[in-house]
């Protein structure tokens, strides 16, 4: 079977192959600034920034990061939603050849202590919301410091003013003493002529100096082939390629453009699709930190975006807007749906309402993963398949293998999706075993990442996504480990065994549900269920918290004695399906 299918024929104008710069990210973001420096680089709730005044502050933080210690190789977490401080200290930490560990704000603390401790990060930036749990936290881990930074500082004028009377009124806001530093100050450190920067004598960060495309540029975090969680180590050249990849596949990006990234700068789609590839082509990145569906309408009506991304959930929820077809989508050049499988019925609304809406795009689906930044497959522009999810990026080799093993399938036959191409990462950090697992060199000498999901290539070279092999639940967008779950809830003492599952969710698609059987076949009284509910939230992050607790003498099982989760998940699938009959 021919790997690479999809380049015997041409779709629109995507081209085959691309020449990669070795470079740094921040290379890229700086040639941007140099080709469009009076472009509106980010939009943060109407307060704009330039590409040429974006740099500055780029340069700005990293001079501020190289006063206090921060190094070339250094960890630093980033635990932030999508604030302009986020993106600058991204770029910054990048700037410098630090390695940015990026970090989702609703982690439960004991992910928190490991995700800082695990990545042997020397400092962390996070909101002032926020640094109640760092409180905790920062005497488990073995970071240095840690920066605060308010929302407002990434706001101007009456907005400032208006956010602090409001939102900001009960946010207690630290001041920079010990090991705490304000970002502001950081900011400050790195005004020149500044002190203690014998490293830039120029009082210039050279983007270029000493940093390669096969550097490390970040860490995602995801479950990897085994369902637990691990850093993925992806290098400069990795997002580079996705971002030129993404602008050639797209194939309607515009500088100057609107892009609404609504998805957040830890996930791989939000950081290397709505951010990186943004900045790279001279878009403007239109930063929302939180999601609720009145303010994201609002924003395509007011900004008018020329690009959205995000996930199903984003699009289910588009649907049920009551004024959502009252908005003029004329302007739309591109929306992309990843992170989970868009069901053809999905999609078919979604078209509907876009041509509704005076759009005469198509909502184009894409497929990815972490361990590869994010999308490698897109459906084209002016065409596509039913069912299919695309064909691959120019340089991306897809091809399906036998379960098991390295060995081809024919076109039309069901096995393994494997990738090889330029955005596949380094590796799992301090993890070889699984690194070997998932990252394959089969006999034709390329290095193929094994995803662990089952799908088909027909004889056009269009990828039908069928299955995952691993256990995983999908909710809003993020892969959630039962495995991980079950270890944190049967860390109670009162629980014997539990079991998790997806249920199904007409906004999430799918909400986690917790089977839990106590020791010594205790009563499920009303405290010891409130002290196992405060474990879990203390142990499991806001976005994987189960939704519902079922307490049950025992669990079924399967005839070699493990939980049945099948049985348990046809179960639920079953009270769904009534539910739904019953109410028509």
């Amino acid at each position: 079977m021919t790997i690479n299918a999809p380049w015997l024929k041409s779709y629109g104008n995507i081209p085959h192959s691309l020449n990669y710069p070795d470079c740094s990210m921040a290379k890229m973001i700086f040639d941007t600034a140099e080709k469009y420096p009076d472009i509106t680089a980010y939009d943060f709730f109407g307060c704009k920034q330039t590409y040429k005044n974006f740099a500055s502050e780029i340069q700005q933080c990293a001079r501020g990061l190289l006063s206090i210690g921060i190094r070339k190789a250094d960890r630093f977490t980033i635990c932030m939603p999508n604030t302009p401080q986020a993106v600058v200290m991204f770029y910054a930490v990048n700037l410098i050849g630090a390695v940015a560990n990026m970090v989702h704000p609703l982690s439960a603390e004991e992910e928190l202590v490991n995700y800082i401790n695990g990545s042997n990060s020397t400092a962390v930036l996070t909101l002032d919301q926020f640094s109640p749990k760092f409180d905790e936290i920062m005497p488990r881990t073995e970071a240095g410091k840690l920066i605060l930074a308010g929302v407002e500082d990434g706001l101007k004028g009456i907005k400032k003013i208006m956010y602090r009377c409001t939102k900001g009124r009960k946010i207690k806001r630290r001041a920079s003493e010990g090991n705490i530093l304000r970002y502001m100050d950081l900011m400050s450190k790195g005004l020149y002529p500044a002190e203690n920067q014998e490293d830039i004598p120029s009082g210039m960060v050279q983007p270029d100096a000493g940093t390669s495309g096969d550097d490390i540029a970040a860490i995602l975090y995801s479950g990897g082939t085994s369902g637990t969680t691990k850093g993925i180590l992806l290098t400069n050249l990795n997002f580079n390629a996705l971002a030129m990849q993404t602008e050639a596949a797209g194939d309607c990006v515009v500088p100057s453009h609107k892009m609404l990234a609504i998805m957040p700068v830890f996930h791989g789609f939000g950081l290397g699709v709505c951010l990186h590839t943004a900045f790279a082509s001279g878009g403007t990145a239109l930063l929302v930190p939180q999601f609720s569906l009145s303010s994201y309408v609002k924003l395509l009506k007011k900004q008018k975006p020329h690009y959205i991304a995000g996930v199903p959930t984003l699009f289910e929820a588009m649907l049920r807007h009551p004024d959502i077809r009252k908005i003029d989508m004329s302007q739309m050049e591109g929306i992309f749906s990843g992170g989970d499988s868009l069901s053809v019925e999905l999609k078919r609304k979604v078209d509907e309402l876009l041509t509704s809406c005076g759009s005469t795009e198509q909502v184009r689906e894409g497929y990815g993963l972490t361990e590869c930044v994010t999308a490698s497959c897109l459906t084209p522009r002016k065409f596509h398949k039913e069912g299919s999810i695309g064909i691959p990026y120019p340089d991306m080799f897809y091809k399906i293998v036998r379960q098991n093993s390295q060995e081809t399938e024919p076109y039309g036959t069901e096995g393994e999706i494997v990738i090889s191409g330029p955005t596949v990462m380094k590796g799992y950090d301090n993890n070889d075993e699984e690194t070997s697992k998932t990252l394959q060199t089969h006999a034709d000498g390329r290095v193929w990442l094994h995803t662990g999901d089952l799908g088909i290539m027909d004889e056009d070279g269009f990828i039908y996504f069928k299955q995952r092999i691993k256990r995983m639940i999908v909710s809003s967008g993020y892969s959630i480990y039962p495995t991980q779950l079950e270890n944190a809830i049967e860390a109670h003492e009162n629980v014997l065994i539990s079991c998790v599952i997806g249920i199904p969710d007409d906004y999430k698609m799918q909400k986690i549900k917790a089977f839990i059987t106590l020791r010594d076949n205790a009563e499920a009284t009303d405290e010891i269920k409130k002290s196992i509910y405060e474990h879990c939230k203390k142990n499991i992050a806001k976005y994987a918290m189960p939704a519902e607790f079922e307490y049950r003498n025992e669990l079924p099982r399967t005839l070699v004695g493990k939980v049945a989760y099948l049985e348990l998940e046809k179960e639920e699938l079953a009270k769904a399906e009534a539910k739904e009959e019953k109410h028509g």
